[in-house]
């Protein structure tokens, strides 16, 4: 199934911004776009563990990189 969406011609032309090719369809373009989307979007899992390393860091809970590198040796 096929449909028609109404854009503004600013839409368009940032469209055709993100066309990797001359023949690539609009439709190409916008699975493109969706699935870096999708791939960019944060996971609760990876929220959780962000909020818990800033809570960290406001707790005063960290260490300088030069001594972390010295315990990995």
């Amino acid at each position: 199934m096929k449909t028609t969406i109404q854009i503004n011609v600013e839409t368009l032309n940032r469209l055709k911004s993100f066309k990797q090719h001359q023949r690539e369809s609009y439709e190409e373009v916008l699975n493109n776009l969706l699935d870096q989307a999708e791939e960019d979007t944060l996971t609760d899992e990876e929220i959780e563990e962000i909020q818990i390393a800033l809570d960290e860091v406001k707790r005063g809970e960290v260490y300088p990189i030069e001594e972390v590198a010295k315990e990995s040796e």
